[in-house]
């Protein structure tokens, strides 16, 4: 419970820090949030900065941003208006999450099973088929696997919608998209786990004692040859729900990912600030839901 509330305690210093990160970076980059715009008349566009608190130093500017941040309070979108960043995250984070979910449930389900038949048969045809569709989704990135299925799936067969978000027939195409690649991952790593755990001295210590095969894998080798798996699987997630803006773009869904890009290119402050806040604070909460499971797993991790 003391490790619980020490990690926890100590995200908030470190998000305070990648708060300011962001706020000045992004301040940093060539252009304004108004620079797009048509042209304005001063006095507008002085409004507009006092409106914003652009008028104002970056110390103070990032001051005001805490006391709202303290209350929860994102900001207002600075290209998006009549918006808040808190509307445009609720609007568009359930997209994303879903899809990150379903792809990562893709990528463990098809993952672990390939990866552990294949280590329990080295050697034989099954391994050799395993390995190589493992290789050729780690060597497909989304934007081409997404075209290929498009193609595929959506053109010739007609079998699924192609874009936008309106049914479950529409998430298909997206988290095959998103989850093909992790899945071969996941495969190589429980491969090279459980053959790493299936020379281990206690597993040749188990056949020694008559106990079957069966029980050998799942009850001694598979816990620990999972390992890598636990242990990839909080940056995998991660990197499911912040790569997803190739599998929104290409597929016209309305999720986060799309307003980090266009943010970033528009210069919208306060949007990747904010966004850039949400996935670190998924990232800190996925790494130490991980770090606890790692626990469970293995008898040899303990958390003071």
């Amino acid at each position: 419970m003391s490790y619980l509330v020490r990690r926890l305690a100590f995200m908030v210093p470190l998000l305070a820090v990648i708060s300011f990160a962001a706020f000045a970076l992004i301040r940093l980059a060539p252009g304004g949030p108004f620079d797009r715009e048509r042209e304005v008349p001063p006095e507008i566009e002085r409004q507009l900065n006092r409106r914003y608190h652009l008028d104002q130093p970056v110390w103070r500017q990032y001051l005001h941003y805490l006391g709202g941040l303290a209350c929860g309070d994102l900001g207002p979108s600075m290209r998006y208006r009549n918006h808040t960043v808190n509307e445009i995250i609720a609007a568009g984070l359930p997209v994303t999450l879903t899809i990150g979910f379903l792809a990562f449930g893709l990528a463990l389900g098809a993952g672990i099973p390939l990866g552990f038949y294949a280590s329990i048969q080295r050697g034989r045809t099954f391994d050799h088929v395993a390995s190589l569709l493992a290789l050729l989704a780690i060597c497909t990135p989304t934007f081409v696997a997404g075209p290929v299925l498009v193609m595929l799936f959506g053109v010739k067969l007609r079998w699924l919608p192609v874009a936008l978000w309106e049914s479950p027939a529409h998430v298909v195409l997206p988290v095959l998209t998103l989850g093909i690649y992790f899945a071969g991952r996941v495969a190589r790593l429980m491969r090279e786990g459980m053959l790493q755990t299936l020379h281990a001295s206690f597993i040749v210590t188990a056949r020694a004692k008559g106990l079957s095969e069966g029980r050998i894998f799942w009850r001694h080798a598979f816990p620990l040859g999972v390992l890598p798996v636990v242990s990839y699987s909080g940056p995998l997630l991660a990197d499911l729900l912040t790569g997803s803006f190739v599998v929104e773009n290409l597929f016209q869904l309305p999720g986060i990912g799309v307003f980090l890009v266009n943010s970033s290119l528009n210069r919208d402050y306060t949007m990747v600030v904010g966004l850039v806040l949400l996935y670190a604070v998924l990232l800190l909460v996925l790494n130490l839901a991980v770090d606890l499971g790692y626990a469970v797993l293995d008898p040899r991790v303990r958390h003071g």
